[in-house]
């Protein structure tokens, strides 16, 4: 067994903050945290559990929505790089034919360990609340058109995005809910009371929080105060300043805590890359100042279309907004880890899998270790 001893000034565990601790790691697992004794690689700032994206479309110039499984492993690994150790593959609305060979694309990559599920944003979304998916593309969770998805998917599929007052919506969130499917109640114009229903049918995640779904109102609360305040619902938040205003983060968080909040990146394959002109599935974006946007016929902006953030640069900016780092490791690690059952992440604690981020004061990342071994920076 190859052994690799870490002496660490902070370590975030699921019990505080150890300082001057030490982390023993053998075969990729974590086999030992304790007291330093004084031997070991130093490692300098705060020591995390390694990052957890949930909802991620691709970065780094590749896709997760492809047939080319070459493209889906670039993406992860422009990620695994920007700290995101453990990772879903997230799909767009497509026409089912080319849903399927998708699925079928990642199924193996998940097998492989390359992913830790997939993750369907779509089609079963509502047309009014489409943001930068195709409209012509959505449709209702038919059982039909679900034995398909899942059959493709062998086991694979983890979560899947639902719209709950589309027809079949509310047996769709029971039956996979029941099958182990997480579903995120997105993408919808539903009320509060149909949330309400969509949550006692089984639906667990909000799909990024505030949008794509009705704004709060004083006389028409929507879903937002319902799933802010529901504790079977752990919240999706899209930190990178465009998505989200600041003081709407800080409230969101106040109000579900962080092990309720799980920090994503919903990004798409511009993510790392200049601003410029892109494809989100088979629709046209440009990225300008990180921002995407879909381009109107008219060459306008039209709708956010996904975002160009990394897990590193989310904790950097819920820092930077005064969460203090440990917080930020549960939202951007413990919180979706143990929200989606994945047993393995999440904590650095013994039999844990060796994967960490290293970031500084101010939440910025510094090293990335994954299965036990360092990342190298590009």
């Amino acid at each position: 067994m190859t052994e690799t001893v870490l002496r660490c000034e902070r370590v975030v565990t699921p019990d505080g903050v150890r300082t001057d601790a030490m982390i023993k790691i053998g075969d990729g697992v974590i086999t030992e945290l304790g007291p330093s004794t004084g031997s070991g690689e130093p490692v300098e700032g705060w020591v995390l559990p390694g990052y957890v994206d949930t909802h991620v479309h691709g970065g780094g110039g590749g896709d997760y929505p492809t047939t080319d499984p070459d493209e889906a492993l670039q993406a992860r690994e422009f990620h695994a790089r920007n700290g995101t150790t453990t990772s879903y593959a997230s799909l767009v609305s497509a026409e089912p034919d080319l849903l399927v060979r998708q699925i079928e694309t990642l199924v193996p990559l998940v097998e492989a360990g390359a992913f830790a599920g997939i993750h369907l944003e779509g089609p079963f979304l509502s047309a009014a609340k489409c943001g930068a998916h195709d409209p012509a593309l959505l449709t209702p969770p038919t059982p039909e058109l679900l034995d398909r998805v899942l059959a493709a998917g062998a086991g694979r599929i983890a979560m899947i995005t639902i719209a709950p007052e589309l027809d079949h919506g509310r047996d769709a969130v029971q039956r996979l809910s029941r099958a182990g499917v997480r579903v995120a109640f997105g993408h919808s114009d539903a009320d509060d009371r149909q949330t309400a229903a969509s949550i006692d049918a089984g639906a667990t995640v909000a799909t990024h929080l505030f949008n794509a779904m009705r704004p709060i109102h004083h006389r028409e609360p929507g879903p937002v105060p319902r799933l802010l305040d529901d504790h079977r619902v752990t919240v999706e938040l899209i930190c990178d300043g465009i998505h989200l205003h600041p003081d709407v983060i800080t409230m969101a968080i106040a109000a579900a805590g962080p092990d309720r909040v799980a920090l994503i990146t919903d990004a798409m394959s511009a993510a790392g890359l200049a601003d410029g002109s892109y494809a989100l599935g088979h629709l046209d974006v440009a990225v300008a100042g990180g921002a995407v946007h879909l381009v109107n016929p008219d060459g306008s902006a039209g709708s956010i279309a996904g975002s160009t953030l990394t897990m590193a640069s989310a904790v950097e900016f819920v820092v930077g907004l005064g969460v203090p780092v440990p917080d930020a490791a549960r939202m951007a690690a413990t919180t979706p880890a143990r929200a989606h059952g994945l047993d393995r992440v999440g904590e650095l604690t013994v039999g844990r899998q060796a994967d960490l981020c290293v970031v500084d004061d101010q939440g910025r990342l510094q090293r990335v270790l994954q299965g036990g071994r360092w990342k190298v920076a590009e």
